[in-house]
């Protein structure tokens, strides 16, 4: 049953309010989107809902609203606006919350989209209505929402696995199992029925946000997971972290000064020097 419904309508209007003003201040945009250090070290916890809102560009939101348009209406006719929110904010938080663990020690990790989102609905389709026909556009092809499924989950492995954007794929994965998860817990009546679509989207989900969040290296994601980075345990000791680099830095420049003379500083040291004496 394509279409939209009233709860679906209202939260594509949200996003588009959201992303419109993200899109015409870039203050109210920082504010906002989704960013470990601002959660873990500032304790922000709002971004984790209020990034869901926000798009990079219209053509973002446009992609992510489409998802959303086509499998509104039956969802929440079938289960009800509450339970259909449940999912909706459910996909949400739950891909955020677990982008932020995989992103636990990368401070400067940012994300926005409302694809967990929209990723809680289509998987809460598949374990609906796992026959539905989906449309693999641009390609005039329709297949099963099932094997629709398990496409994504094998699309987004590839995109950690490659590393060549910046899409927040592990949050996909963990908003679309959430979103199965939900709605299988609001309608246990469907598992009898489709099992078989369940478990086979299901277990290569669970099975590689487990690889992504204990086994990186076996994704050799090691540009995104798998390399070190400085876990500050409060705002002082990032302060406190930094300032002594920083003097580090200094120290060693003023050691190559006194050694080989200015001439022999590059441009970046000549900077950071010069940002120093400030």
């Amino acid at each position: 049953m394509l279409g939209i419904g009233l709860v679906g309508l209202l939260l594509i209007i949200a996003n588009v309010f959201v992303t419109y003003l993200g899109l015409k201040s870039d203050s109210f945009y920082e504010k906002y989107k989704f960013e470990v250090e601002k959660v873990l070290l500032y304790k922000d916890y709002k971004r984790i809902v209020t990034g869901g809102f926000l798009h990079v560009s219209w053509l973002h939101l446009v992609f992510n609203m489409l998802s959303l348009f086509f499998f509104s209406k039956s969802i929440e006719t079938d289960l009800g606006p509450l339970q259909f929110l449940l999912i909706y904010f459910g996909g949400l938080i739950g891909g955020n919350l677990f982008a932020l663990y995989v992103h636990r020690n990368h401070p400067d990790y940012s994300s926005v989209g409302a694809s967990g989102a929209t990723c809680g609905i289509l998987f809460a389709a598949v374990a609906l209505f796992p026959g539905m026909g989906i449309m693999l556009f641009p390609l005039p092809i329709s297949v099963p929402a099932w094997l629709y499924g398990l496409l994504f989950v094998g699309i987004s492995v590839y995109g950690i696995r490659s590393g060549k954007d910046n899409i927040g794929y592990e949050a996909h994965l963990g908003g679309a199992l959430v979103g199965m998860i939900t709605a299988i817990l609001l309608k246990p009546s469907v598992v009898p029925h489709n099992y078989f679509a369940i478990l086979v989207v299901t277990v290569p989900t669970i099975a590689f946000i487990y690889i992504i969040a204990k086994k990186p290296h076996f994704l050799m994601v090691s540009n995104l997971f798998y390399d070190t980075h400085k876990n500050y345990r409060s705002i002082d000791h990032k302060y406190n972290a930094e300032r002594f680099n920083r003097q580090q830095e200094v120290d060693r420049i003023l050691d190559k000064i006194s050694s080989r003379g200015m001439k022999s500083l590059t441009k970046k040291e000549r900077e950071t020097l010069r940002e120093y004496s400030k």
